[in-house]
């Protein structure tokens, strides 16, 4: 079962992908079905600047809730950017790149959460 904390900062990055202009945003909850992470955050970005736009945008969001990545990686060449946040897995692609690796359809059978909409 997923802890209320890791769904906030679920939620809160989603947010933040939204007020950026991300598209293709997913919450998918995999509590229970791997041992690395509640939740995975997916979305796209139009380009390696929005990749790494939407990549910092994050990390400020979370940073003013006194929370930080453990690890980010792919930020350089911003295709694929993967951050993680313990609980939280977040996800960043480029459109090629997120077709290439596919992820959304490797949890096809996993819980999606609602999204606000602002």
């Amino acid at each position: 079962m997923a802890s209320d904390e890791s769904r906030e900062i679920a939620i809160a990055i989603a947010t933040e992908a939204i007020d950026k202009k991300a598209s293709g945003l997913e919450v998918i909850d995999v509590a229970g079905r791997v041992d690395y992470a509640d939740f995975l955050v997916l979305m796209s970005g139009r380009s390696d600047r929005h990749v790494a736009a939407l990549s910092n945008a994050i990390e400020e969001a979370l940073r003013k809730r006194n929370k930080r990545a453990l690890a980010v990686e792919g930020l350089p060449y911003a295709n694929w950017v993967l951050m993680d946040f313990g609980d939280v897995i977040v996800h960043v692609f480029q459109d090629g790149a997120r077709a290439t690796y596919d992820i959304d359809a490797l949890w096809i059978d996993a819980r999606r959460i609602p999204v606000p909409i602002l």
